[in-house]
């Protein structure tokens, strides 16, 4: 029992050593490896190739995988580049199983120390990250050895020869059981290594071993759906053809295992090093020949998989991808985006809220809704960024999560002070049958026009952090406080020439004057954020 935990334990330091090298090149190349990836999709070869490069750097196929399939799902990639790269990542990290299979274990503890030492010293910055990358390459060399130290025990018993003794027979019983091996350990690297050591010490043969390794790929490719199950359509798309290209070549490989182990059998190498040019060579024939039914696949998984349909009364998150959020400058910028829908939302809010004032009444209703959008927005959002602990952040990743909160923030307010007003108007203006003056209907309306321009001028600062625009938002801010002042002016004017309109509706209208006053100041806020940071961080997005 003690020899089966310590490879089972060894297979998860091999997992966990790779998250740990996929998180860590996240966080420093991640907004770069993503431009490679949007910059490789006009030709397939290029995307291949790229799928390759980006496998080799984070360690892990089933890291490209999620990559791309948040690209895809947020509409950055189409469906067909991306299941070419996908293609490029199942080569990727063949590649990987086949070095890390050399004697490397004398990099472990040179790569865990200086790991361990740059990132504790300098953790927010890119050394640190570096450092954290480094940390798991180290976990995953002493992992790999641990495994092969951990089998050797178990492969001599007898009751366990007995039970691999019984995959000898059915090709695709086998397959199945190695689909079943990665999954279980989130892992067709962790499968494929464990099976080339099974065949090593004679505990499995050659040609189960082959089936195992081929079972490997298709559970990779099962992992894939799994992890794409919360994603919309679109992602879905990318891990089902994905999947269909692994089943495929699984289908078309195993009736002719016996033909292949017979003559690789026949070769002048180790079963062991043969089951790792086997995982290599049928996972670069089988990727390079589906390349050019790409297409036909993407056209499959679209028939499919049918377009989200949105029937909810609600707005509902669009761009906070899970699975970006190992990858801070994408999940913040993910974060972003999904603050600008807030902004249009508020937008909306402003126009129904002009149309309340003018006598509609149906549209306080129009715009306690947009107010409960708001609201759904803003706390997708702020759970969304409690997931990224501030205190893991680079520097400047820190403060652009301080930035998208502040705004959000800024934002949520502004939809309630909205919905306030609103209420205000229809409950003490159409309710109780008094109307506004038509010059205070003019001032309020020419605000209200204010607000909008001014929230536009908002957002595009918070995208851009452009300190021109900054400047020019600042400024609007002190020339709506001055429109606000004259307009409370001439309000007070129109009572000491005894107006009707202006005396029923005065108490509101004043308090709808302070209430646009804060709307502004929520609104312009961030250019003082802006024009407040070091000269070398305001161009940061």
């Amino acid at each position: 029992m003690l020899t089966l935990l310590n490879l089972l334990s060894a297979v998860a330091l091999l997992v966990w050593g790779t998250h740990i090298v996929r998180t860590g090149i996240m966080r420093v190349y991640g907004a770069d490896l993503r431009r490679v990836l949007s910059r490789s999709i006009e030709k397939k070869p290029m995307a291949f190739l790229a799928g390759i490069g980006v496998t080799t750097l984070v360690q892990s196929s089933n890291a490209t995988t999620l990559l791309v399939t948040s690209f895809v799902a947020q509409n950055l990639v189409s469906l067909t580049p991306a299941l070419v790269v996908i293609l490029g990542a199942d080569v990727g990290t063949a590649i990987m199983a086949r070095i890390l299979t050399f004697d490397l274990s004398w990099l472990s503890p040179l790569f865990i120390f200086f790991g361990v030492v740059f990132f504790l010293s300098r953790k927010q910055t890119r050394a640190g990250q570096l450092g954290r990358a480094s940390i798991g390459l180290g976990l995953i060399l002493l992992a790999l050895q641990l495994i092969v130290e951990a089998a050797r025990p178990i492969t001599q018993a007898a009751g366990v020869q007995v039970l691999f003794s019984s995959l000898t027979g059915d090709v695709m019983l086998d397959a199945l059981l190695g689909a079943v091996f990665a999954i279980i350990s989130y892992s067709s690297l962790a499968a494929v290594l464990i099976t080339a050591t099974l065949t090593a010490t004679g505990v499995i043969s050659f040609k189960v071993a082959l089936c195992l390794v081929i079972g490997a790929n298709l559970g990779s490719g099962l992992l894939a759906m799994i992890n794409a199950s919360g994603s919309n359509a679109a992602g879905k798309r990318v891990a089902l053809g994905s999947l269909l290209f692994k089943f495929i070549g699984c289908v078309l490989i195993l009736p002719f295992v016996d033909i292949v182990a017979t003559w690789l059998d026949k070769l002048p190498v180790n079963d062991e090093e043969l089951v790792i040019f086997f995982h290599v060579f049928y996972n670069l024939i089988r990727c390079v020949a589906m390349v050019p039914f790409a297409d036909l696949m993407a056209r499959l998984c679209r028939r499919l998989i049918a377009d989200d349909v949105d029937n909810a009364l609600h707005l509902k998150p669009k761009h906070l991808d899970r699975s970006a959020l190992d990858t801070p400058a994408l999940a913040l910028v993910n974060a972003a985006r999904e603050a600008l829908r807030i902004g249009d939302v508020l937008e909306q809010m402003l126009e129904a809220f002009n149309k309340v004032v003018h006598g509609e009444s149906r549209e306080e209703r129009t715009v306690r809704r947009l107010d409960d959008d708001v609201d759904v927005l803003y706390t997708a959002i702020k759970l969304y960024l409690a997931r990224m602990p501030k205190e893991d952040l680079p520097e400047e990743d820190s403060r652009r999560w301080g930035e998208i909160i502040e705004m959000s923030l800024n934002l949520e307010q502004a939809g309630d002070i909205i919905e306030r007003m609103s209420g205000d108007v229809a409950d003490k203006s159409l309710a109780a049958g008094r109307a506004f003056s038509a010059e205070g209907l003019k001032e309020l309306q020419e605000l209200q026009e204010l607000l909008i321009a001014n929230l536009r001028m908002s957002l595009s600062v918070f995208l851009s952090h452009d300190v021109t625009s900054a400047k020019r938002l600042r400024r609007a801010k002190h020339r709506f406080r001055l429109m606000i002042r004259r307009y409370s002016h001439a309000h007070v004017d129109r009572l000491h020439q005894q107006n009707v309109q202006s005396i029923e509706t005065s108490s509101l209208h004043l308090g709808l004057l302070g209430d646009m006053k804060r709307l502004n100041s929520l609104f312009c806020s961030v250019a003082y954020t802006v024009l407040e940071q070091p000269d070398d961080e305001r161009d940061y997005e």
